[in-house]
């Protein structure tokens, strides 16, 4: 049987998994709960103040710069490869 969770406490929870930039799963993890909870959670919240909309572009807008900064160091990494493999051939 599980434990019952305040509504602060899933607010809290809510919040986190939005605005973090976390995993879900991870934050699930963290906060000792099921992730179909945590996820129930978010989908019965999601149309509530539980996340100021200031939090929710931020977070937006860090997960963004997340993904661009991935993909900024996959091409770096892809360009160092080239460079080594063209300093290595014989002219």
């Amino acid at each position: 049987m599980g434990m019952n969770r305040t509504d602060e406490f899933r607010a809290d929870a809510v919040r986190i998994a939005l605005t973090t930039g976390l995993t879900r799963k991870q934050v699930a993890s963290d906060l000792g709960v099921g992730l179909s909870t945590l996820n129930k959670w978010v989908t019965a919240h999601r149309d509530t103040d539980v996340v100021p909309d200031k939090d929710l572009d931020l977070a937006r807008e860090n997960e963004r710069l997340r993904r661009e900064n991935r993909i900024l160091k996959e091409e770096r990494d892809i360009l160092k490869k080239a460079t080594a493999f063209f300093a290595s051939q014989k002219p």
